[in-house]
């Protein structure tokens, strides 16, 4: 009877000494004298002292800062880019089992990716095209890390550094290309403008009465200033007959 509470006693802490909590965003790999058995949690659950061991998974979204890379662009120009990378664990067993390390392991992928996507592309394009870029580097890490039991959830290039002397390029650039739209643009509206003098031209000549209310209009706006300007109008009709004669000595000639 003195034995039976130390036995009853030992196998209570024994019990105790076996429960394991496992949080809402954790799961734990069982693994019973070196092979794999399950996989536990979220919650209580129940280990065999000794013999059981575990090794917890965080299955929440990870965020992985991509140290900054010198590469060379498909151009031949040397860059400097940093990204940004959200993954989490999907399959804890795999995590566990396939690669010693799954978060060194998608760290040193991606980061090798970076580099090789960045010198297959022009440096207009890793300008330009990042969402593009961005997305197909997501795919990429995604399809080498989804046997480890991890999903890339995505991937963001932060901060594209590019030479000194080839941001001044590209700044005398983008001036000229600003110079040559604006010399275009004024070219179209001096067409434009002489198009509709032309055509008001025409119909001038063929309404002297319009020619003479332009002139009245004229003379209108040049007297809301106060200037001493003497204008002298000649009829429309003096103009005809000037015209009509200096045609008729022509034609004698």
């Amino acid at each position: 009877m003195n034995l039976l509470f130390p036995i009853l006693g030992g196998l209570i802490l024994l019990f105790l000494s076996g429960l394991r909590v496992a949080q809402e965003y954790e799961r734990a790999i069982v693994f019973r004298l070196g092979r794999f058995l399950s996989t536990k949690g979220p919650g209580l659950y129940w280990l065999i002292p000794v013999i059981d061991r575990q090794q917890k998974v965080d299955i929440r979204i990870k965020t992985v800062d991509l140290e900054q890379q010198e590469t060379i662009t498909k151009d031949s120009v040397t860059i400097k880019v940093n990204a940004v990378l959200w993954f989490r664990v999907i399959d804890p067993e795999k995590a566990v089992i396939k690669v010693a390390n799954f978060y060194q392991a998608v760290y040193q992928f991606s980061v090798s990716a970076l580099r090789n996507i960045i010198g297959q592309h022009l440096l207009d394009d890793v300008l330009k095209e990042r969402e593009q870029i961005n997305d197909t580097l997501q795919k990429i890490v995604d399809s080498v890390t989804e046997p480890w039991g991890v999903k890339i959830e995505m991937v963001e290039m932060k901060d594209v550094e590019i030479p000194e002397s080839m941001q001044r390029a590209m700044a005398r650039e983008a001036e000229a290309i600003r110079e040559k739209r604006a010399r275009i643009i004024k070219a179209e509206a001096e067409l434009e403008s002489s198009i509709k003098l032309a055509q008001g031209a025409q119909q001038m000549s063929e309404s002297p009465m319009s020619l003479e209310l332009r002139r009245m209009q004229m003379l209108s706006e040049i007297g809301i200033d106060n200037n001493t300007t003497t204008i002298i109008l000649i009829p429309s009709e003096f103009t005809n007959v000037a015209k009509s004669f200096t045609e008729m000595l022509n034609a004698k000639k």
